[in-house]
């Protein structure tokens, strides 16, 4: 145990020596939690910048407007004619602008169809899709508002009206987000990704740098000798401090923001805890795979950033092709997250996702796989180093 704290006692060293270990992981990781946090604080965007030019100028078209501007998501801006509307929504001022045309009201009183236009920058994916819904809702409601007042005046009762409005009542019920809160689904994969991008930099990071700087030598001294030792000590601090980054991070989604959790919090830290040990086993055989500093951090951000895509917070893995849907399985963040809904949305316990526990465990084989290369590597350092 001498020479194990010996290398934990050179790596607290360095932490201290090299503030950059610190700022890459905590100071990261807490300003992505305050700029998420912040950013879906209200669950929802809201009050997105939707251009109205009303050609038409009628009573119909001004209620049209009016109610448009009173949804939650739109804030309506008028504009005299489209080539403003468009310059404003390329230039990213608004999300979308519809086109009432002359005569609407008109044609609804003399029963033609009219048609309203509405265009939607769909480069800004969240924004454009929202903006795109709450126009297509508001057209919905305004064609049902006109047929109402048409059968009004045929006589009808308004039993009779909405069923010829409205002939299937949707009994909608959102599991797990009832409020349709983007930060619950969102947050709740998004930061934990973060932590894992953070954990697999870092390691390959701290473990690169011996050869960068070619103090592997020293390190293998300090440990007596014993590259598993020197292994261990380097990795048992960043552990730590990551672990406790973790269950900070599950703390603020579950126990500040309140976020759903139909399970238990603890599984939740088991959950982090697993993520973190994967994500560093896997590390390790990255930069033993590709000795090489700045070729492992490229390798290692690829990975990091592919694991967002493929973890399927924000597309299903399922509707995937069934090539991609084999290689979702070689990132940490998509077991995390299958075990991050197994507990909190359905709160299964330890028979819901033991599968993924063991999955995030298997990880734990990986560094064994290059030892022999990193070993090498560290005693001869005969690669690269630039």
């Amino acid at each position: 145990m001498k020479e194990l704290f010996a290398v934990i006692k050179r790596e607290l060293d360095i932490i201290r020596r090299r503030p950059v270990y610190i700022l890459a992981s905590v100071g990261v990781l807490l300003v992505n939690i305050v700029f998420y946090v912040s950013l879906f604080r209200d669950g929802l965007p809201h009050d997105l910048p939707i251009g109205l030019i009303d050609q038409d100028r009628s009573s119909t078209s001004r209620a049209f407007a009016q109610q448009l501007d009173a949804s939650q998501l739109g804030k309506v801006i008028y504009y005299d004619d489209t080539h403003l509307a468009r310059r404003d929504m390329e230039t990213g001022r608004i999300t979308s602008y519809v086109v009432i045309p002359e005569g609407f009201n008109a044609d609804i009183q003399n029963q033609r169809q009219p048609h309203i236009g509405y265009y939607v920058n769909s480069l800004y994916f969240v924004g454009g899709a929202l903006a795109y819904k709450d126009i297509l809702t508001m057209v919905s409601l305004t064609g049902g508002a006109v047929q109402r007042e048409v059968l009004r005046m045929e006589g009808m009762n308004e039993r009779e009206i909405m069923g010829r409005i409205q002939p299937i009542v949707l009994d909608q019920h959102q599991i797990g987000n009832p409020a349709t809160n983007y930060g619950i689904y969102l947050n709740g994969a998004m930061l934990p990704g973060i932590l894992e991008m953070i954990v697999i930099l870092i390691t390959i990071y701290t473990l690169g740098a011996e050869l960068k700087y070619g103090t592997s030598r020293h390190l293998m001294a300090a440990a007596g000798g014993s590259f598993e030792k020197a292994i261990l000590g380097k990795m048992i601090p960043y552990a730590v401090i990551f672990t406790v980054l973790g269950v900070v991070t599950e703390l603020v989604l579950f126990h500040w923001l309140r976020y759903p959790l139909a399970g238990s919090i603890w599984w939740m830290f088991l959950d982090i805890l697993l993520l973190v040990a994967a994500s560093e086993a896997l590390a390790i055989f990255i930069i033993g795979l590709f000795p090489v500093l700045r070729l492992a951090v490229s390798v290692g951000a690829i990975i990091s950033v592919l694991g967002f895509s493929l973890a399927g917070f924000t597309l299903p893995v399922e509707v995937m092709p069934p090539y991609v849907q084999g290689f979702s399985v070689i990132f940490p963040l998509r077991h995390y997250y299958l075990f991050h809904v197994q507990e909190t949305i359905w709160g299964s316990g330890f028979i819901g996702w033991w599968q993924e526990a063991v999955h995030l465990l298997l990880f734990l084989f990986l560094p064994p796989v290059i030892m022999r290369r990193l070993h090498s590597a560290y005693i001869k350092q005969d690669y690269e180093r630039d």
